[in-house]
């Protein structure tokens, strides 16, 4: 038996944002008709150390029935070292004899379908009149936000602050947007907030958003941390990727939860449910609509797929004998 590895460079050089964007919308909506199965991740924090391990497994029946594992490691101060936080491995299956197919650096897979899923959700949940965009955040995740909404909006300004001005400077010269000097002068006026941080408290108040503004909460996929304050999540419309997900690691929404008067029902929908038509999504102009991504394992499978059948198709990567 063989399996094919993929580097990442092999993985960016194939999975491009606009086509990854439409492989998220349609795993996400065959989520929400049933199609795959998507248990909760597993997490280990060992006590003495600063990050932590995920195990994300996802799995498609069907005509083509496939397994993924995603295996990766969260490593906060990774960015101090000019390395991403996230590093791992994305493992697929064939989901009929259980063999191993390939093994795909799991770093772009995570950052560049992270961003795409952030895309398809400004495009179903937010308005159709979008002129700026807000980016919090100069890392990884900031610069694929950049690329996901280019892809989805029509020439928007893209304002981008971060705590440390010579990061945000760095990334906006290197996209062409603008660098805002507060968290309250990037939000002023955007249609579309990004949250990419790495904050553990709020960052974004209420007050700062305009009537209509569409987030994608992001940064944040533990219990204890957040980016958004209570009354934004209390006063939005709240979408997620997944309801488990959301109601176990979602500090954005249980932070919140335990602040304010709602309740779980808060949640209006799955964004694929939004998609396959089980739910409207924004009800009017003014809405204030949310979209708490956590990522979730299908979104892997999805993106490794593509990958993979791009890669056969170019002879891409290294086949080695296992």
């Amino acid at each position: 038996m063989s399996v094919l590895i993929l580097s990442e460079h092999d993985v960016r050089r194939l999975l491009d944002m606009e086509s990854c964007i439409e492989a998220m919308e349609e795993v996400l909506s065959a989520l929400a008709r049933g199609e795959l199965f998507q248990p909760l991740r597993v997490v280990a924090r060992p006590p003495d150390a600063s990050g932590l391990i995920g195990l994300m497994p996802a799995h498609r029946a069907g005509d083509h029935p496939a397994y993924a594992l995603k295996e990766i490691v969260v490593t906060p101060d990774n960015p101090t070292r000019g390395l991403d936080a996230h590093q791992g491995a994305v493992l697929l299956h064939d989901g009929r004899t259980g063999e191993l197919v390939a093994v795909l650096n799991a770093s772009p897979v995570t950052e560049i379908r992270t961003a795409a899923v952030s895309a398809v959700a400004t495009r179903a949940l937010g308005r159709a009149d979008v002129e700026r965009v807000a980016i919090l955040g100069a890392g990884v995740q900031a610069r694929a936000h950049v690329h996901a909404m280019r892809a989805v909006l029509h020439d928007p300004e893209i304002r981008i602050w971060a705590r440390n001005p010579d990061a945000a400077e760095k990334l906006a010269a290197e996209v062409g947007a603008v660098v805002s000097p507060s968290v309250d002068a990037a939000l002023f006026g955007a249609e579309v907030v990004c949250t990419t941080t790495s904050s553990s408290e709020a960052i974004v108040e209420r007050r700062w958003l305009g009537p209509g503004a569409h987030i994608n909460a992001v940064g944040s996929s533990i219990p204890t941390a957040r980016e958004l304050d209570t009354q934004t999540v209390a006063e939005s419309s709240l979408f997620v990727d997944r309801r488990e997900s959301t109601l176990n690691e979602a500090g954005d929404f249980l932070l919140a939860l335990a602040e304010s008067g709602i309740g779980t029902d808060h949640i209006r929908a799955e964004l694929g449910e939004v998609l396959a038509g089980i739910h409207p999504g924004r009800q009017d102009e003014g809405e204030l609509t949310l979209f708490k991504s956590l990522g979730i394992a299908v979104e892997d499978l999805a993106a490794a797929e593509l990958v993979v059948r791009r890669a056969r198709e170019q002879g891409v990567g290294t086949e080695v004998e296992f």
